[in-house]
């Protein structure tokens, strides 16, 4: 049975850091994206990070390119979110979710079969 499971987020000010996990269970296949998706107050999901779990190859939004750092370890069934100079524009429900048997990473929201529980991140002075 494959699961995601959460942890980390909470409440920071801003220019804060924050670290995001994700761990991964009961995936069989390397070929996989894991992307990090962010619900903000009155937007659409969006794709803020993925990676392809068989290359390690990463994807961000320009909202958080230089400020987000995707990875995840050795043993692949882990995935991690560094959130580093965070604006109250980052503020949102984020969730860590997987989709299998694809090449790259993917960047839609909707293509994303199995979700995370969520963690919610407040960035507020």
């Amino acid at each position: 049975r494959k699961e995601l499971v959460q942890s980390g987020g909470g409440s920071v000010p801003p220019g804060g850091s924050l670290p995001l996990s994700c761990h991964a269970f009961g995936y069989t296949t390397d070929s996989r994206s894991l992307g990090w998706i962010r619900q903000a107050p009155g937007k659409e999901r969006e794709v803020v990070a993925a990676i392809y779990t068989a290359t390690g190859s990463y994807y961000y939004s320009k909202s958080v390119e230089g400020r987000f750092t995707v990875s995840q370890d050795n043993g692949k069934n882990m995935v991690f979110l560094q959130m580093n100079s965070l604006k109250p524009e980052d503020t949102g429900m984020y969730y860590c979710a997987a989709v299998t048997g694809v090449w790259w990473t993917v960047r839609a929201p909707i293509e994303y079969d199995d979700w995370g529980q969520g963690t919610q991140v407040t960035v507020s002075s």
